[in-house]
């Protein structure tokens, strides 16, 4: 079962975790803790999992107790604030898959994304107009204005992953080449796309043939598996679901380690990325 997620964003668990270290460093218990809040234990330990939201006073009375300076307070409260702004993607949260809301402060801090997609091209390296296609077919019943709005977020977020230069590592089927989304126009456009892709410094893109045998991920839904490079931030892995916007997310070790391993045998199985360009020729 997918963990249910708590919207915690990357900023505020790398806090909660700075909290809990100053805590042990200062050598107090919960109880101790909790006394110097007027607080049970319990909400000391849900602040220190980030699985309630961080309060200014709050956070400030904890730092007291445990010894912060004037600069390391002010510093902290700074990195705070800005925590609780709104993330870039606001905008577009009336437009966004649920599962996106919870994780798009993960993906906007991922050092790698690992990407998988049995029927089309991934997300992540369509074109406006491929999107729109898929779009149209997929999600019928949206508004003619939601689907412009979707093609501006991912639009938007093409372009933060390539100013944060993440790397993205694309596994896809030659089906998706062969699948008419859209006119021939839209798919000449998209193939252009993939190949100026495919010579990016931060992008792999794998193409299994057509006549390929199976791998590990044939049949399998799209999947993608983030890396975010902080200590206090699992690996998360999202699989999509039958619905259009439906999604199982987990950061249980046990399951990401599962998905990699997927990942990694059918990524084996699958061309060289320089054999793979030869699929888009």
């Amino acid at each position: 079962m997918a963990r249910e997620r708590s919207g915690r964003t990357v900023a505020h668990l790398v806090l909660a975790t700075r909290l809990k270290t100053l805590r042990e460093s200062a050598g107090l218990t919960f109880r101790e803790a909790a006394d110097a809040l007027g607080a049970h234990p319990a909400t000391v330990r849900r602040i220190e999992q980030a699985q309630t939201s961080l309060d200014a006073g709050q956070v400030s009375t904890l730092l007291a107790a445990y010894g912060a300076g004037p600069a390391e307070t002010e510093e902290f409260l700074g990195k705070l604030a800005a925590a609780n702004r709104p993330g870039w993607w606001h905008p577009w949260r009336a437009v966004m898959d649920s599962w996106q809301l919870d994780l798009m402060s993960v993906e906007s801090a991922a050092s790698i994304i690992r990407t998988w997609h049995p029927a089309l091209v991934p997300v992540l390296l369509r074109t406006p107009a491929y999107a729109r296609a898929v779009d149209d077919a997929l999600r019928p019943g949206l508004s003619p204005a939601d689907k412009d709005r979707r093609i501006e977020f991912l639009m938007e977020r093409q372009e933060r992953l390539r100013a944060q230069q993440t790397r993205v590592w694309a596994l896809m089927s030659a089906v998706a080449l062969r699948t008419q989304v859209g006119d021939a126009e839209i798919m000449a456009e998209q193939t252009k796309a993939l190949r100026a892709a495919a010579e990016r410094p931060e992008v792999t893109l794998q193409v299994h043939p057509l006549d390929a045998p199976p791998h590990a991920l044939t049949g399998k839904p799209p999947l993608t598996v983030y890396r975010v490079e902080v200590p206090e931030i699992s690996d998360h892995v999202v699989r999509e679901g039958g619905l259009p916007g439906t999604a199982d997310v987990w950061d249980a070790r046990e399951t990401v380690t599962a998905y990699l391993m997927l990942l990694d045998y059918a990524c084996t199985a699958a061309p060289h990325p320089h054999r793979s360009k030869e699929e888009l020729a």
